[in-house]
């Protein structure tokens, strides 16, 4: 992996953020694209967009810091690393910043939410690049794939991800249960427990299997974005996939288990899911009783020819 792409006299450019970078400039053209399609000022697509980055990534630090309370309090540096940036923290404060900018610009939230939904899952898909080249953490469990990959110089170290995670869940480190891995595995107590990895393990590159849903779940939303649907249905979709998308890779990430064998995101996911299912439901079906948003006049800036 790459933490740190190159420098530039003294100043590094990482893959982290060089990859949040794009993902703000991609993110900002199609919505910027979307707004005028959708007859909105094209310059609150871009302030849109900064308030999802800087709330973003303020939601998705702090969420994280909360999951690892412990860490931060005996090392509080870990606040201002690069990494450790959790996604659905970013997702509740990102947008609860753009309701209450929405609202002070007296437009329909539904209607905003569904111009948002394609660059904010295409977004989140890059950014997911990002981790994958600075081995942030984000890993998978062990695998003997021919497409597992290791993250010997990831900022985060897989052997002590791996060492916390069947600390957590000793049933699940069972010599019976990895069989399939022993070649990287090289020790185990009496009881056939696993209590040391190889340091160079293969593990499931999660972060790539993301970024391809997301890549498929963006032409799917772009596909569907100008149909004459009610405000909010394409927002509704969003939810349900992200939902889904994100249950499903949980299962092969090492996240600790929260409650009944699922982890703080797939719990997440799930009201997602249980909120997109409902709700397009609900708007397919009373799409000619809903109010209809009807954006306002804006006037066009055009250029002063000189002469």
């Amino acid at each position: 992996m790459y933490p740190e792409l190159f420098k530039i006299g003294p100043f590094t450019v990482y893959s982290y953020g060089l990859m949040m970078g794009i993902a703000f400039i991609v993110a900002s053209y199609i919505l910027i694209k979307e707004f005028e399609r959708k007859k909105l000022n094209p310059s609150a697509a871009t302030e849109i967009t900064l308030l999802a980055i800087v709330f973003g990534v303020i939601g998705s630090k702090l969420l994280d810091l909360i999951e690892n309370w412990n860490s931060f309090i005996r090392n509080p540096s870990i606040a201002f690393s690069p990494g450790g940036l959790t996604f659905y923290g970013g997702f509740i404060l990102g947008t609860i910043a753009i309701f209450i900018y929405v609202k002070k610009k007296k437009y329909s939230f539904l209607y905003i939410a569904d111009a948002t939904s394609p660059s904010l899952i295409l977004a989140y898909g890059i950014g997911r690049i990002g981790c994958q080249l600075s081995g942030d953490g984000d890993y998978g469990i062990p695998t003997n794939l021919p497409w597992g990959m290791t993250y010997p110089n990831g900022t985060v170290k897989p052997h002590n991800i791996l060492k916390v995670f069947y600390q957590n869940h000793p049933a699940l480190a069972v010599k019976d249960h990895f069989h399939q891995l022993s070649s990287q595995i090289v020790g185990y107590d009496h009881y056939g427990t696993i209590t040391k990895f190889d340091e160079v393990i293969r593990l499931h590159p999660t972060p790539i299997y993301e970024f391809l849903a997301c890549l498929i779940i963006f032409f799917i939303l772009w596909k569907l974005r100008k149909k004459d649907w009610a405000d909010g249905k394409l927002f509704m979709v969003f939810l349900l996939f992200a939902g889904i998308e994100r249950f499903t890779v949980e299962f092969i990430r090492l996240n600790p288990k929260l409650l009944f064998g699922l982890t703080e995101a797939q719990l997440i996911s799930i009201v997602l899911i249980m909120i997109g299912l409902p709700g397009y439901i609900y708007l397919t079906k009373n799409k000619d009783k809903l109010h209809r948003f009807i954006p306002p006049p804006y006037k066009k800036e055009t250029k002063k020819v000189k002469g």
